[in-house]
C-alpha cells in the first residue's frame, strides 16, 4: 500500500505545486494569517472566509518548496465548507500523521491528504508539509501574530 502512495504522494505534490489551488487574496477575508518556515524559506499568508463557524473560502499566497505548495493548496481545498471544529480535527490527524504520532493511520478519513503521509519518512520535510496547517490552527483561534515552524 505504501508503495502505491509514494507515486501518488509524488503525482500530487508535483500537479499542486505546479498547479496550486486557491492561490490568491481573499480581499474581504475574515481571518488573515502570515506563517513561516526558516529551515526551508517557505512563506504564506492563509485567507479564511468565516462567516459564523464554518469556512466557506480559503485561500493563501506565497512561495515555497513542492511540499509546502501542496500541502497548502490540498489544504484550502479540503477545508471549505468544514467547520472551525471539523478543521481543527483535520489539523491534529494530518499533523499526527506527518509527525509520525499516529501508527493507527486512518488513511481513508482524511481523504487526498493522504498522499501526504510519506513525507513522515523524511523528517527535514514535515515543517514543509505542516506550515499551513499551523498556520490555519492560528487562524481558527483568530491569532493575528505570524506563524513559524520553529516553535513546533
Amino acid at each position: 500500500m505504501f508503495e502505491d502512495l509514494r507515486d501518488l504522494y509524488q503525482e500530487v505534490i508535483f500537479d499542486h505545486n505546479r498547479n496550486p489551488r486557491n492561490c490568491r487574496v481573499i480581499a474581504d477575508a475574515d481571518r488573515k494569517v502570515e506563517g513561516f518556515n526558516p529551515l526551508c524559506g517557505d512563506r504564506l499568508t492563509l485567507f479564511l472566509k468565516m462567516p459564523g463557524d464554518t469556512i466557506q473560502d480559503a485561500s493563501f499566497q506565497g512561495s515555497g518548496c513542492a511540499i509546502s505548495t501542496a500541502s497548502v493548496s490540498l489544504m484550502t481545498e479540503i477545508i471549505k465548507g468544514k467547520t472551525a471544529v471539523e478543521a481543527e480535527a483535520l489539523f491534529k490527524t494530518f499533523h499526527d500523521m506527518t509527525t509520525g504520532k499516529s501508527e493507527d493511520l486512518q488513511l481513508q478519513a482524511i481523504g487526498k491528504l493522504a498522499v501526504l503521509a510519506g513525507v513522515r519518512e523524511y523528517p527535514a520535510r514535515v515543517k514543509c508539509a505542516t506550515l499551513a496547517w499551523h498556520t490555519l490552527d492560528a487562524a481558527l483561534k483568530n491569532q493575528a501574530e505570524p506563524v513559524t515552524t520553529e516553535t513546533d
